[in-house]
């Protein structure tokens, strides 16, 4: 098991961003900060709507690498386990104490297999994403080696145009490799529709989902006819998790970006035609920055820059100010358009990120705070697990 951090013993500064106590104009930045109270009801309102549509809700790790916030996850928010990219990643995970783990991607490295193969061992159910049935065979190698079962689902490429495979009858081909092979089970299907869940427009993510849908429910007939209905058949995104938990044919959730939030995600519509940031979830996650530098009247210097966010999915907003905008950004400083010179040295501004998952991936830490003070600080556990 991970040893628990002793955080009394760390130092403010340099091992670690603030402590339990803190003020929070006083952690040092940049850093992420959670927003406790929206966390915990976003947490909720996901739970809640999972159980009321009759759908088990497998939040995804990758989103933010962190077993405290997936035990979070589990005790209030009802979720049945964690999706993880990668064996390295599922391991954080499993040693964590999480008791059902999806790698919902391929394991094809025999020194991964083998890994991945070692992992119900420390107690917990273990599942992986096959679309290939050549890699049945090494999967039921290692798990014979080291007298563990390994448990798959078949991925079926629903329109992300990335992994999986498109046709039922491949689907029933593996489906049934597995099910001969030793140490292996058949467990479902992997079907996430991960290219539409930034699409703006609610209707046209269902027009998506729709046809992901058709091809999802040809399968799982495909494989009753062969005496193989899957057990679970799971998917279903922030952006898409309405479509799929009044499918017929999903009964297992996997959304991730509902419980921090970031500005691309934001950005997309709900059904009645609102930004989702705006009703449907809250922003929890922030990048807590300074303003290091004014030498320009009309712009405003802040130590969160590249190295402090990922900026693939845009640039991050300043959150709760329409009197600021962030601009630009370099490796260590970000640009603030500051029009009416209204901030001022040692300011705080909480950013919201342009995409979330990679930005957690750059930093050690979540500050967690309530009412203007640190509540909690919790390790970015699976930070830089990508093998």
């Amino acid at each position: 098991m991970n040893a628990p951090v002793n955080i009394n013993a760390l130092d403010v500064g340099y091992d670690i961003p603030a402590k339990p106590g803190m003020d929070e104009k006083d952690i040092q930045t940049p850093c992420l900060i959670l927003d406790l109270d929206a966390l915990e009801r976003n947490i909720k309102k996901m739970g809640d709507y999972a159980k009321a549509h009759g759908m088990r809700h497998r939040s995804h790790g990758k989103m933010h690498k962190s077993v405290d916030v997936q035990k979070l996850q589990e005790s209030l928010g009802g979720a049945v386990g964690v999706c993880c990219q990668k064996v390295s990643e599922a391991e954080v995970f499993v040693r964590g104490g999480i008791k059902d783990v999806l790698i919902s991607n391929q394991v094809r490295d025999p020194a991964k297999i083998d890994r991945l193969a070692r992992l119900p061992k420390f107690g917990s159910r273990i599942i992986v994403c096959v679309d290939d049935v050549a890699n049945v065979a090494d999967l039921s190698a290692s798990a014979q080696k080291h007298g563990t079962t390994l448990e798959c689902f078949v991925e079926i490429d629903c329109g992300a145009g990335r992994c999986g495979v498109t046709t039922t009858e491949a689907v029933v081909e593996i489906a049934k490799a597995i099910d001969v092979a030793p140490n292996l089970k058949f467990t479902g299907i992997q079907a996430y529709q991960g290219a539409m869940q930034h699409i703006d427009k609610f209707e046209d993510r269902k027009a998506k989902l729709d046809a992901a849908i058709a091809q999802v429910k040809d399968a799982v007939e495909g494989l009753k006819k062969v005496g193989l209905e899957p057990e679970l058949v799971s998917g279903g995104g922030t952006g898409s998790y309405y479509f799929e938990s009044n499918s017929g044919v999903y009964n297992e959730l996997q959304c991730g970006s509902y419980a921090f939030m970031d500005a691309d995600y934001g950005r997309i519509h709900d059904k009645d035609g609102n930004r989702i940031d705006q009703g449907e979830w809250e922003n929890a996650l922030f990048i807590l920055t300074s303003v290091m530098s004014h030498a320009k009247p009309h712009l405003a210097i802040v130590d969160a820059g590249l190295k402090a966010q990922s900026v693939d999915s845009g640039l991050p907003f300043v959150y709760g100010r329409d009197d600021v905008k962030y601009i630009k950004c370099s490796d260590e400083h970000g640009v603030v358009d500051d029009p009416n010179g209204v901030l001022e040295i040692n300011d705080k501004l909480r950013l919201v990120p342009g995409h979330c998952d990679p930005t957690c991936n750059v930093h050690d830490w979540y500050v967690g705070v309530r009412n203007g003070k640190v509540e909690t600080v919790w390790p970015v556990s699976a930070r830089g697990k990508a093998y």
